[in-house]
């Protein structure tokens, strides 16, 4: 029986994507070739043998337009051959480039492939693909929701209602992210999968040095007056330590069969496991993480008990701290080197990037299984397990 193996995962370190950011200057094709070629050299192969590579991007307009990840292949010095194509689920459109690069591996429909992911939101600013405005809804979505969808910042602030979290609890959450991050980033646990790029040796947007005390005197981030009305079970408890960074960043697995590996004389870091992708109420818009990983769990026959490692994209502290209450997941085991509050949020790249630091981490750690989930604008949400090799 076929299967599917990541037997090299790299990123870039995440900049901040700001026009003084490190990346900045950093072309969104030569941000997504760097990991390319950087995947592809750490393990030896001969780019020729790629079968496809695959490419998950948000923001596709501008110099992130028109297939950009076949660009990339190229300036990355693939040979022409390699055919690229480019996926969009929202922030989650490098994990699914992972299952499908995974599932067309394990059904035969390749041998290798590169799964990867970018974005450049300095150059690219979130929601220019949406550019010339006009109707995005059409009249039957209108119909079925006729008050309208609210901005995720809104949709955060809901969650940390609903499930009761505090000012408090959302702070102290985020202070542990930059903890984490600057912990893991000191002791050189993020050393093996970084590929510094344009003088960026390490992750720009962590934070060293917060304290409660400085993050509640920050104000709430998406305090609206129409909002309020609408919602008056809304604390206002979101603010931008709260909240993940606008960063720049791309990521890089290499993906093939067991048998494939083997025969090149490369050893397999993880087992792609099992997979899953899930809708939850696009009002609430963030919490698909939570039918995602019981049905990814409920696939691969283990519990949350079972897992050792996981990443999930903390796109706000809530997301994270209400999937924890609906799991039962053991925190202790969740973001350990910290998350996208305090490394960033490439949107793009984010999928690949947990991924790459998930294999690694299990690879620190000597984990057996792991499981990464982020929530996807619209209500939906990716599951993936992998188990160590």
């Amino acid at each position: 029986m076929r299967d599917a193996v990541i037997v090299e995962a790299v990123r870039t370190p995440i900049g901040r994507g700001k026009p003084n950011g490190a990346l900045h200057d950093v072309h969104a094709v030569d941000l997504l070739a760097h990991s390319l070629r950087e995947v592809v050299d750490r393990s030896g192969i001969d780019p020729a043998l790629i079968d496809d590579v695959i490419g998950g991007i948000v923001t596709q307009v501008g110099e992130q337009g028109a297939n950009m990840t076949r660009r990339a292949a190229l300036a990355a010095g693939y040979p022409e051959s390699v055919p690229a194509t480019t996926v969009d689920r929202q922030c989650g459109s490098s994990q699914q480039a992972i299952h499908f690069a995974a599932q067309g591996v394990i059904s035969g429909a390749y041998d290798i492939v590169v799964a990867a992911g970018v974005e450049s939101m300095g150059r690219i600013p979130m929601g220019a693909s949406m550019i010339g405005g006009g109707d995005f809804s059409g009249v039957g979505f209108a119909e079925r929701y006729p008050e309208g969808l609210v901005s995720q910042g809104i949709s955060a602030e809901l969650i940390a209602a609903r499930w009761g979290l505090t000012r408090t609890q959302l702070d102290e959450f985020a202070l542990g992210s930059h903890e984490k991050a600057a912990l893991a980033t000191k002791n050189g646990s993020f050393a093996r999968e970084l590929a510094p790029i344009a003088g960026l040796e390490t992750d720009e947007g962590i934070r060293v040095g917060s304290t409660l005390e400085t993050l509640g005197k920050l104000r709430p981030a998406y305090y609206d007056e129409a909002m309020a009305a609408r919602f008056p079970e809304i604390g206002w408890a979101i603010t931008a330590a709260s909240a993940s960074q606008v960063s720049d960043g791309s990521a890089a697995l290499l993906i093939m069969t067991s048998e494939r590996a083997r025969e090149l004389g490369l050893k397999p870091l993880a087992r792609l496991h099992s997979f899953a992708v899930a809708g939850d109420d696009p009002l609430l818009m963030l919490t698909a993480v939570i039918p995602a990983t019981r049905k990814v769990l409920q696939r691969a026959g283990l519990q949350i008990s079972d897992i050792d490692l996981v990443e999930i994209n903390e796109a706000f502290s809530p997301v994270v701290l209400s999937w924890a209450q609906d799991t039962g997941a053991d925190l202790s085991r969740v973001n350990v080197n910290g998350g996208a509050i305090a490394i960033g949020h490439p949107l793009g790249a984010s999928g690949a990037r947990l991924m790459t630091t998930l294999v690694h981490a299990m690879q620190e750690r000597g984990a057996r299984y792991g499981l990464q989930t982020m929530c996807e604008a619209g209500g939906l949400a990716n599951a993936t397990i992998i188990e160590r090799l």
